[in-house]
Parts: C-alpha cells; structure tokens; sequence
C-alpha cells in the first residue's frame, strides 16, 4: 500500500507573480489569478494546503469587460441597518475602487471558508502601474 503525498511547511515554496491587467478580460484573468493562489499550476498540488504564489496585480482600472456589463453587472453589498442595501454598477465601481472589481471576481472562485480567507490575502490589486512589491522581485506573468 502506498502512503499519500503531503508537503510539509518547509518544501513549500511561495513566489511573487506580477500581473498586468491592462486590456485582459476579468473573467479570464480572475481564473488564472485564482489557480496561481490556489497552487493548481504547480506539480506538487495538494488540495487545503497553501502552496499557491503571491499575486501582485497592477492596472486594475483598464480591465475591459464583454457586452454590456458595464451598465447591467452590479455589486451590492448591505450595512446592517433596515433598508440598507447599496448597489453600485460596474463603471462606478471601477472608477471608484478598481482593486475590489478584480478582488470580488477572484473571490467568487476561491473556496468560502478559512481556507479561501487565508489565500486572497495573498492577493495584492493596485489601480496603476506602480506597487510596493519590488523588494520581492515579482516574475512578470507571461
């Protein structure tokens, strides 16, 4: 009988990816986004262990989006008080917050529980061109 595979804290190795959202898809971008976190791109892949990189996204103002889901896609979100439901559309979103527009797609593919809460701290979405990541040399995503 074989014995099953799991890495330890110390064979686990995390690495800084940096990501260009200018002109890419959300969709598309927020999928490879949520495998890099999540680990599924390396050989070792073992599911509930944080194996996945860290993610420095920049440009998340200039994500472009299919049809009309700049009007008809709404994020929404409540305040706890009788009638507080606050709805807030793609375009005012992304010229308000751009990081929570890449951030909540993410989220939608990574697991609700612990385990998705302790992988989306390791993303990292800045509006512009610039992030304080340098010090970690981050490998350009090809």
């Amino acid at each position: 009988m074989e014995k099953t595979y799991y890495p330890k804290a110390k064979e686990v190795t995390q690495d800084w990816v940096l990501v260009d959202a200018n002109d890419q898809n959300l969709g598309r971008l927020a999928t490879q986004i949520a495998s890099m976190l999540l680990g599924k791109h390396k050989p070792n892949f073992t599911p509930g262990v944080i194996m996945g990189d860290f993610v420095v996204v920049v440009n998340a103002e200039r994500i472009r989006v299919t049809g009309n889901k700049m009007e008809t896609k709404n994020y929404y979100h409540h305040t706890n008080y009788p009638g507080g439901l606050k709805t807030i559309s793609l375009r005012q979103q992304l010229e308000k917050h751009p990081d929570r527009v890449i951030r909540s797609a993410v989220w939608g593919m990574l697991p609700h529980n612990k385990y998705g809460r302790q992988l989306i701290k390791n993303l990292k979405v800045y509006a512009g061109p610039d992030h304080p990541h340098q010090a970690q040399n981050p490998k350009l995503l090809a």
